[in-house]
């Protein structure tokens, strides 16, 4: 079953919950979401959906890309899938695909968004994308044990990915990054 437009909005809502303070920023993509427009499609613009996330390994690391496309570095994520059940696996999936990771090496600290961003991507002719907006639905996760490291990379999309010390991860990516390692502690509850 895909991820649809109702889905995209339970978690948003489900983020604006616990961040009420964010909402004025994300008015724009409630206004779109509330027309209805399969935003799990990547086909879909002006704008739609993409996942990151947020690996935290030890409590004093978490793993970064280095993009491709974008070169820079920032979390794992990318687009959703047709196959994708929901947000929360999608971002797995993403996470494992780009670093190599075995899920099973992956826990997830919520089943909430930890970030929500809505940013504008610049026109990709060859992709014949215009000017877009993505919607980057962010999770976070932690490691199932301290010796999980990544393997073999999704090279048509990740040139490196590496384990940063949380604070260098910070100043790299940027404030989401405490909120990642202030998630809750991972359930037993397996992914859904």
């Amino acid at each position: 079953m895909a991820i649809s437009d109702a889905d995209i909005a339970s978690a948003l809502a489900a983020y604006l919950e616990c961040y009420p303070d964010e909402a004025e920023q994300l008015s724009e993509p409630l206004r779109l979401l509330g027309e209805g427009q399969d935003f799990a499609s990547r086909r879909s613009f002006p704008m739609h959906v993409t996942v990151g996330a947020l690996l935290v390994r030890d409590a004093a690391e978490i793993l970064l890309i280095e993009h491709l496309a974008y070169g820079i570095t920032l979390q794992p994520g990318g687009h959703l899938e047709p196959t994708d059940p929901n947000l929360l696996t999608a971002a797995v999936r993403e996470l494992t695909e780009e670093t190599g990771l075995d899920a099973v090496d992956v826990v997830p600290a919520s089943q909430r968004p930890v970030y929500i961003e809505f940013g504008e991507v610049p026109a990709r002719p060859k992709k014949d994308e215009p000017v877009h907006y993505h919607l980057d639905i962010g999770f976070a996760f932690r490691t199932a044990h301290a010796n999980v490291d990544v393997g073999a990379l999704q090279e048509s999309e990740v040139t490196d990915a590496a384990w940063y010390p949380l604070a260098v991860a910070e100043r790299t990516v940027g404030w989401r990054i405490g909120r990642a390692v202030g998630a809750p502690a991972p359930s037993a509850e397996p992914l859904p």
